[in-house]
């Protein structure tokens, strides 16, 4: 298992990923009615998406595989935990990995770490959570690709920090020293009454096609400078719930949170499955 992993993340290397996934980007925002539809059908087909909890199953109800993607869910399909001290899950997925930040490092597979600062392209920011509470959720391509802010709190800054685009998925990351700080991403710094300081990363990986957020539409990928956004002259609020941004393909979030100020569920563990909305943490009193 081990060797074929090696040779998957080998494979990775030496693939045009930024290329691919332009190229998969662009077949992705096709008008084209057969195009689009045909991606589509097999994209349900591949994945077995459950397209009885979308809003519509009707195919032409969709201009692009896009739009396909990160379609919206019918009412009342995920339900908000709507307990004041809750955390709620802020994407359907899987737990890749839980629990404390220590020495400026989090935990990415068994025997894996990485650097906070790196991730977040900030050692400043990284510092206000050592001792905190990290949560990794990896999105499938079957998956809704909506992400949802996990409580209330209102956006201070963003920072896109440009990077890799290897896959983020259990394989990768049990081969890849720093996957999820090599891959491009999107830090969003929030603040809360509840808790402080908290933050939402959107990782890119490989064919994602773009990230979305609900505040600057599509943050353009690629190679360059880290980009940096203050919003404290606009301080954008989110009440617990409220959508915040999208993936237009499979990729990972990363909350974290500052020391004793939550605590995961006892359940929350690498493999759990999770929808958004549900309660997976709690705020310490």
């Amino acid at each position: 298992m081990a060797h074929r992993a090696d040779l998957f993340v080998a494979l990775q290397r030496v693939l045009p990923k930024h290329a691919l996934s332009r190229l998969i980007a662009k077949a992705a925002e096709s008008k084209i009615p057969w195009l689009k539809n045909a991606l589509i059908s097999r994209a349900i087909s591949a994945f077995n998406i459950n397209m009885a909890e979308a809003s519509s199953d009707d195919l032409d109800d969709y201009e692009n595989f896009n739009a396909f993607f990160t379609r919206a869910l019918k009412d009342g399909v995920r339900p908000l935990h709507t307990a004041k001290n809750s955390i709620a899950c802020p994407a359907d997925g899987v737990i890749s990995q839980a629990g404390p930040i220590s020495k400026n490092r989090i935990l990415q597979a068994k025997g894996i770490d990485y650097s906070v600062s790196r991730l977040l392209g900030s050692s400043a920011a990284a510092k206000q959570y050592e001792g905190g509470s990290f949560a990794t959720i990896y999105l499938s391509p079957r998956d809704y690709h909506r992400v949802h802010i996990p409580l209330a709190g209102t956006l201070i800054h963003s920072r896109y920090v440009p990077g890799e685009l290897f896959s983020v998925n259990d394989q990768t990351a049990q081969a890849l020293p720093d996957l999820f700080a090599r891959n491009e991403r999107l830090v969003c710094e929030f603040e809360s009454d509840q808790v402080g300081a908290f933050t939402v990363v959107f990782v890119g990986a490989m064919l994602v096609a773009g990230i979305e957020t609900v505040w600057g539409g599509f943050e353009k990928p690629g190679p360059g400078a880290v980009r940096e956004t203050d919003f404290t002259d606009q301080l954008p609020g989110f009440s617990k719930g409220d959508e915040i941004g999208r993936f237009k393909f499979g990729s990972t979030i990363i909350m974290l949170f500052q020391d004793q100020k939550i605590q995961w569920d006892a359940n929350i563990a690498p493999q759990k499955a999770v929808s958004m909305g549900e309660k997976i943490g709690s705020v310490k009193s």
